[in-house]
């Protein structure tokens, strides 16, 4: 069993910065993808960014150019770095780990957006 912690949420004005951290019980970057995903208020959770076991990374249209996912194997800690934030970033942020038939979610770190 797979356990993922978030952090590093929190109020910040437009055009702020945060970075999320995503702890893991175990290091599994080498067989996971690990993914960040984000549910606004109201709407459906949408996928933000992911990085492969190889480290290939892919991010939504949406964050392009602003956000940063990368990961630390010595701290078995995931990251998921926010710039240039915007209201409609506003969302409860989400770490999960992928692999084949195994799904695991942590429970969330929440992001708000606001002048």
């Amino acid at each position: 069993q797979v356990q993922l912690v978030e952090s590093g949420g929190g109020l910040v004005q437009p055009g702020g910065s945060l970075r999320l951290s995503c702890a893991t019980s175990t290091n599994i970057f080498s067989w996971y993808v690990m993914g960040w995903y984000r549910q606004p208020p109201g709407k459906q959770r949408e996928l933000v960014a992911t990085i492969s076991s190889g480290g290939t990374t892919d991010y939504a249209d949406s964050v392009k150019g602003r956000f940063t996912i990368s990961r630390d194997p010595a701290k078995n800690t995931a990251y998921l770095q926010l710039n240039s934030l915007k209201p409609e970033d506003t969302a409860r942020y989400y770490c999960n780990a992928h692999q084949s038939l195994r799904n695991y979610w942590g429970q969330g770190t929440q992001v708000t957006v606001s002048s």
